[in-house]
């Protein structure tokens, strides 16, 4: 689209990522990146808390995600960033003693309202695990599953929703003719892709990955970063991640978590030029240069 805006998420449908399976996607420096987006706050966490029983994971966060915009989190070990992550679709609910205090808004929905459906919003709100977790089934039947879980019988639907959901990370010509195969038999780097199409195929308005590149080798890495960077514009994308060259390659916007009096703080936020090249608190210019963490 002109003057280097995307389309907005609501016409991801129609869209297709431009993605090179190469794993060799050119980084381009900070100040000549095309916008992501109009900005549009789209998730908005006020005063987040969370606890797992007395031991606090993260306090007092507060932080506004745009739509359509890839938004790193970078900090230590420990310091709240996986936690922060899981609790905007309620997953810490399936913890026991997880407690959680605070507000997170979703393009209007209160997230953390007793009466929200948590099951719709996990559909809205996918996730991508630090490890592949494929299900021990056949490549046709983890993407089948999810859909059939949320409603969706008719078969021709099915199969078209699922090549197309195998087509948008880059697998659907490395598997078209074998998917009826254990899905436990592809790569490392293949089963993570997988793992992506299964979370798209419920069309999400958001996608969290948590390290989605940690455990795979260079190649398979490179091509899941260029994956991601395809996808900026029709989803809004949350990623953990301490690889701080990755978070410099793909992000928009950053987040700097530390830890402080014993819990996970958010020390700034702010988009990625101004995070690497500019940043305003002493906390993450140590950590961006390698001085700290």
């Amino acid at each position: 689209m002109a003057d280097g805006i995307l389309a907005p998420p609501e016409d991801r449908h129609t869209m297709k990522p431009s993605l090179s399976m190469s794993g060799t996607q050119p980084w381009i420096a900070l100040e000549g990146r095309p916008v992501c987006c109009v900005p549009k706050p789209f998730i908005e966490v006020e005063r987040l808390s969370l606890h797992y029983g007395q031991m606090p994971a993260f306090h007092d966060v507060t932080l506004v995600i745009n739509q359509g915009c890839i938004t790193t989190l970078v900090g230590p070990s420990g310091c709240g960033k996986t936690s922060f992550l899981s609790s905007l679709n309620r997953l810490t609910d399936l913890i026991p003693e997880c407690r959680l205090s605070g507000q997170i808004r979703l393009d209007g929905l209160d997230v953390l309202a007793p009466d929200t459906d948590v099951i719709h919003l996990r559909r809205r709100v996918g996730m991508v695990f630090q490890k592949p977790n494929p299900f021990p089934l056949s490549i046709r039947k983890n993407l089948e599953f999810p859909l059939r879980e949320h409603g969706i019988r008719d078969r021709t639907r099915l199969s078209g929703t699922i090549e197309t959901g195998l087509r948008d990370v880059g697998l659907w010509d490395e598997v078209k003719d074998r998917l009826e195969s254990p899905a436990l038999a592809l790569s490392g780097g293949q089963q993570q892709r997988l793992c992506m199409a299964r979370a798209l195929v419920l069309s999400p308005d958001v996608l969290l990955m948590d390290e989605p590149c940690s455990a795979l080798d260079p190649l398979s890495s490179g091509v899941v970063e260029d994956l991601i960077v395809g996808l900026r514009g029709r989803y809004t994308i949350l990623i953990v991640t301490h690889n701080l060259a990755q978070a410099r390659r793909i992000a928009d916007y950053a987040a700097f978590f530390w830890i402080q009096k014993g819990t996970g703080r958010l020390i700034e936020t702010g988009t990625a030029k101004q995070i690497f090249e500019e940043p305003h608190d002493p906390l993450t210019a140590a950590y961006v240069s390698g001085m700290r963490g």
